[in-house]
This record gives structure tokens, C-alpha cells and sequence, in this order.
């Protein structure tokens, strides 16, 4: 049987307090195992939302010399989702799919009371998980559910968000805007930091990731990433970024690997984001036991991947996710078998080869079955 949240308590628009479930299986389940409910299920009259993950790959500008903290480099990429489904129902639930699933259902349940207030909307919903990005690992798992939610609620009601409307309502963009840019377009994407808390940061910049390229991925399942208060903490604690540094990484981003990604020009596009990651990751290793990496065996598999290849190489947001960015499937396949023979491949790594991401997050809605 599928794990089902506890239905909300509807509130009426405006009221906070609006409850918050923990999933659980239903009334008499003993060690319930949910049953998969594949997309290919969804229920006619349904809007199903599938966004995938995406990297980010450096910050522009962590000291706000100009005033405008952070700004982003990100790129999205195939491999992983987050796929919800939204049909009325007669009262609020969320229903997760599987085992992965089921922690987000309290946190679905919260946005879906934000959604309703901000609607002034009674209207009752279930809400079924099918897949969700690992969250905490770098793949900006948080701003991608939150925001397939609410596509999947604004366009089941027809309201007339946009997706930065969305990320206003749901309280996500507050440091990079490429989880919003990567949900509406895909590609390899770059922001210019919020204006002031509460804006969503604009797009500056947004290319096709060449078609040839690929991305070695190489998740540390045994950690998670910084979040929450311990990531604000880390943050606060972080010493100023020199202004000069700010601009040569935006140089670097301008001038090599936008135009490298635009010409499919590998050689400066590996050059560009490896000094990029370097820059970044010393900045950001006091908050990480010291290292640029915050998973040990991340770091041995990469560094090595660096000097045994032609590779961008680093680790998304807080990781403990890392990346080696290479030329061709064929170089990606060779550089993880050469990985695996020298013994760097740690049990507690999980390494997938896929392909950056073009496109935006893919919207359906399931036509009902005609009748004879």
C-alpha cells in the first residue's frame, strides 16, 4: 500500500497554522512496503510535473562588492527527478510512491497549505510523489520539488504564476536563481544574485550544453550536504571575498566558458570552471573540515580524475556531490573504468555518467479515457 500523509486541516485563506502531517502508513499496516505508482498510472484530469537536477557549479560574487551577493554558474542535467502529481480531491493528502519519497511528504504538505493561501483557494488536493531528487546532495532537490509543486497547482487551477511567482510564494531563490532558471529552460545558466532578500535573481545568461559533453556524477551516499541552520551559520562565519577575486571570476565566466560552451570548445571551458571550482572551493573549505570537497572519498576520486584526464572537475553547491565534466560519452566511460581499475571508486560512491539538460521541466495532463 502506498504511504499516505495524514490529511491537512483545511484552514481558510489567510490563517496560518495550517497543519503539517507526518507520513505514515495507513491504519493497520504492519511495516508497510508502498507499492510503486509509476507516472505511466497518472489519473485522468491529473497535472504530473517532472523537473531534474541540477548542478551549481561556483558563485560569481560572495561579497557583494557591487551589492549584490553571490550571482551563479549552473548547469542542468538528466539522470535524476522529482515527478509529482496533482488531482482534486475531498480532502489534502500526500501520497508518497516508495521509501525515497516518503520523508518529503511533510514538507509537500506545508507548500501545498502556502500554495492555497496565496491562491485564497479552498479547493482540496492529493498531491502523489512518484520521484524525488536526494535531498541535501547538491542537486537542489528543496527549490525543484517546491516549484514542480506549485506548476503542478498553478496550472491544475489555472492561475497565472510564473515560476519566479512560484519561488516568491514558496520562499525559494534567496542565493541562486539557477534552480529557477534550470526549471523553466535547462541548459548552462547564469545569475546575477538576488537584489535584496525576497527577490528571485535574474537570468543573465543561458546556453545550450553541448550535446557531446558529459558528466560523470559521483554521489557520496553516506553524507549530506550543509542545510538548514548550519548552513546559515557557515555562511555568516565566512571571512570577506576579496573584490579582486570577484572579478576574475566573472572574466573567467564571460570571456572563457560562456564562449566555450556557445563553440563546444572544451579545452577553456575545463580550464574556466576548474579555476572557478579552485576559487570557490578554498573560499567555501573552512566550512567543510578544511577541503574543497566535503566528502573525503569525493575528493581522492576527483582530484585523481583532474590529473589522469582533461576534465572539469568539482562539487555542486555544498555536496557532497562532485562532478567531472569530459568531452565525449567515450572519454567518460574510459575515465571511470581507469577510476574503478586503480581502486577509487569507494563502496560508499555511487558514479552514473549523464548528459546535460536543454530544456525545462516537462508538464502533462493525463486525458481521461473516451468512452464508447
Amino acid at each position: 500500500m502506498p504511504l499516505i500523509a495524514e490529511p491537512t486541516t483545511a484552514q481558510p485563506p489567510g490563517q496560518t497554522g495550517a497543519a503539517s502531517p507526518v507520513a505514515r502508513p495507513q491504519s493497520g499496516a504492519q511495516s508497510a512496503s508502498p507499492q510503486s505508482l509509476p507516472p505511466s498510472t497518472a489519473a485522468p484530469g491529473s497535472t504530473v510535473v517532472s523537473a531534474t537536477a541540477r548542478l551549481h557549479l561556483g558563485f560569481l560574487d560572495p561579497g557583494a562588492s557591487l551589492g549584490r551577493r553571490f550571482g551563479s554558474l549552473g548547469l542542468s542535467i538528466d539522470g535524476l527527478s522529482t515527478t509529482v502529481e496533482l488531482l482534486p480531491a475531498s480532502e489534502d493528502r500526500v501520497v508518497a510512491s516508495n521509501d525515497a519519497a516518503h520523508p518529503e511528504c511533510a514538507r509537500v504538505s506545508r507548500l501545498l497549505a502556502d500554495l492555497k493561501r496565496a491562491a485564497n483557494l479552498r479547493q482540496a488536493s492529493e498531491i502523489r510523489l512518484h520521484t524525488t531528487l536526494p535531498a541535501h546532495a547538491g542537486f537542489g532537490s528543496g527549490t525543484q520539488l517546491a516549484l514542480a509543486v506549485g506548476r503542478a497547482f498553478a496550472n491544475q487551477y489555472q492561475l497565472p504564476w510564473t515560476t519566479a511567482d512560484i519561488a516568491r510564494i514558496l520562499g525559494r531563490g534567496g542565493r541562486s536563481g539557477v534552480g529557477i532558471a534550470a526549471f523553466d529552460q535547462g541548459g548552462l545558466l547564469v545569475d546575477g544574485g538576488p537584489q535584496s532578500p525576497g527577490h528571485v535573481p535574474p537570468l543573465l545568461a543561458r546556453f545550450d550544453f553541448p550535446e557531446a559533453w558529459r558528466i560523470v556524477l559521483v554521489q557520496d551516499v553516506t553524507r549530506t550536504g550543509l542545510h538548514g541552520d548550519a548552513e546559515k551559520t557557515a555562511i555568516r562565519a565566512l571571512p570577506p571575498f576579496p573584490q579582486e577575486l570577484a572579478a576574475q571570476m566573472c572574466h573567467r565566466i564571460l570571456m572563457q566558458i560562456l564562449p566555450a560552451t556557445a563553440e563546444a570548445d572544451f579545452a577553456p571551458f575545463a580550464e574556466g570552471v576548474n579555476l572557478l571550482q579552485t576559487t570557490i572551493g578554498d573560499y567555501f573549505a573552512s566550512a567543510q573540515g578544511g577541503d574543497m570537497y566535503a566528502s573525503p572519498a569525493v575528493g581522492r576520486l576527483l582530484h585523481w580524475a583532474g590529473q589522469h584526464a582533461l576534465a572539469a572537475t568539482g562539487q555542486s553547491s555544498w555536496g557532497p556531490t562532485g562532478f567531472a565534466i569530459l568531452p565525449s560519452q567515450s572519454e567518460a566511460e574510459r575515465l571511470l573504468q581507469a577510476a574503478r581499475h586503480a581502486g577509487l571508486v569507494d563502496p560508499a560512491l555511487r558514479v552514473q555518467i549523464v548528459r546535460g539538460r536543454n530544456r525545462g521541466a516537462q508538464i502533462s495532463r493525463p486525458a481521461a479515457a473516451r468512452t464508447a
